[in-house]
């Protein structure tokens, strides 16, 4: 099966990181006009995903949910977690006051990818 989630080095060490310090996370990617559709990190239950949001899979055992609207717009698309320098929109996730902010790059997926993609799971 195509996972529909991978990330960077870089965000695998920062991850890494924030779970010494916060115990288990998760990400959220919402589409909204604030928060813009950058990934934000939280602790674990530090932010309640909606009816129908979507769970993509997991970077490093930590959740990575999607905006419904926001997956059905970006569902043919592989999703690469990375971490850049600077400050993120909004300010709310945990990488924030560490001078980082994660970032999505996106790429289609193939037809045959398309074909064969884990599956997601879906808020309740």
């Amino acid at each position: 099966m195509v996972k529909r989630l991978d990330s960077t080095e870089k965000a695998k060490e920062l991850i890494q990181k924030l779970k010494a310090k916060h115990g288990e996370l998760m990400f959220y990617q919402a589409g909204g006009c604030c928060e813009g559709t950058q990934p934000q990190c939280f602790e674990k239950g530090g932010f309640y995903v909606r009816m129908h949001d979507v769970c993509i899979g997991t970077v490093e055992d930590c959740e990575f949910w999607v905006d419904k609207d926001l997956f059905e717009y970006w569902k043919y698309s592989h999703f690469t977690l990375d971490v850049l320098d600077g400050f993120g929109v909004g300010g709310f996730s945990l990488e924030t006051p560490l001078g980082k902010t994660f970032k999505i790059h996106y790429r289609l997926f193939t037809e045959e990818e398309l074909n064969d993609l884990e599956p997601i799971t879906t808020a309740k």
